[in-house]
Parts: C-alpha cells; sequence; structure tokens
C-alpha cells in the first residue's frame, strides 16, 4: 500500500522559508519562547529580531535585551537572534523573510497588531504576518507585569527564563541600591 504522507524533496535549489518575530523583549518571557519554539516549528528559519524601540524606557539596554534573548533560546537550532533598529519591513525584505510573527494575547492586542500589519504589508506586499496566540498557560503574561511584580518585590520564577529572572533580579538591586544612596 502506498504511503499517503508527503514527503519534501530535499533540493538545494528550494528555498527556506523564513521568518522573523520583532519586539522589544524588555524582558524575554516565557510566553515569547513559546511562540519561538512554535514559530520555530512552522519554518525553516526563525530571526528573533530585538528592537532597539527608542519609544520605550527599557530596563534592560539594547545589548542587555540582545544577549538575554540569545541566552534564552540557545536551545532553538533554527533560530537566529539580531538587533535592529530600522523599518521592520526593510529588515524583513533585507532577511529575505517571508512572514512576520505576532503574538496576539487578547482581542485588546488586535487592533494594534492589524494596523501593523496592515503597514508593513503596504510597505512589503510580499511579507505575510502570521499571528500566533501564546498557549493558554501564558495568555496573561507580558514583559510589563514581569517588571511590575519583580520591581515590587513579588516571584518571578516560572515566568522567565533563569537567566533572565537573575539579571533582573541583579538590575533591581542595583536600582534599589541606587535609590538608597540618594
Amino acid at each position: 500500500m502506498p504511503s499517503t504522507k508527503l514527503k519534501k524533496k530535499k533540493n538545494s535549489t528550494m528555498k527556506k522559508r523564513i521568518a522573523i518575530y520583532p519586539g522589544t523583549f524588555d524582558p524575554i518571557t516565557n510566553g515569547h519562547i513559546s511562540l519561538i519554539q512554535r514559530a520555530s516549528g512552522l519554518f525553516d528559519g526563525l530571526i528573533v529580531a530585538v528592537a532597539k524601540n527608542a519609544g520605550k524606557s527599557p530596563m534592560f539596554s539594547h545589548t542587555e535585551r540582545f544577549n538575554l534573548v540569545k541566552e534564552s533560546t540557545k536551545q532553538f537550532k533554527e533560530v537566529e537572534v539580531i538587533k535592529f533598529d530600522c523599518l521592520l519591513a526593510d529588515l524583513a525584505s533585507k532577511k529575505g523573510a517571508c512572514s512576520i510573527i505576532r503574538g496576539l494575547r487578547a482581542v485588546s492586542d488586535f487592533e494594534y497588531e492589524f494596523q501593523m500589519a496592515l503597514m508593513n504589508r503596504r510597505l512589503a506586499h510580499d511579507i505575510e504576518t502570521v499571528f500566533l496566540m501564546p498557549s493558554l498557560s501564558w495568555v496573561y503574561l507580558s514583559s510589563t507585569i514581569v517588571k511590575d511584580v519583580a520591581t515590587n518585590g513579588g516571584e518571578i520564577d516560572g515566568l522567565v527564563p533563569q537567566a533572565v529572572a537573575m539579571e533582573m533580579a541583579r538590575k533591581i538591586k542595583k536600582l534599589n541600591l541606587n535609590k538608597k544612596k540618594k
């Protein structure tokens, strides 16, 4: 009986399907890691692009966030981590991405993400935005919530990768020491 499974031909001329997952990742959370894991299974390669994002006041510098994302994703073989400070559509085109990955936690995320997807399509019409919902266990989680909990003395273990939890504790301790000196 013939097999009904489709087999991918190993052809050196086949174009790799690359997706890009941009974010500020301040800090990267287990919700982000869940989306990276799922997206990396859908594409031949995934670029996690850490945005400089001058419009926000991040807890971690651009380089610190890049290093934390790199450390937190090292188990994923097909994931490349880069820094960027340009239009996402330009970066995606330059990197040969066919898709932009965006996470949607709730209806409240949709309007902003929809506007961004339409603008990215206008700027790079051949690149599709793919919306992924986080695993149910991470729907409530955001970097902002993690920072609020951590800076107010709450427990964040299990919400972020261990390296991130340790770096946040170090950063908060340093901030608290600086406040006491003033």
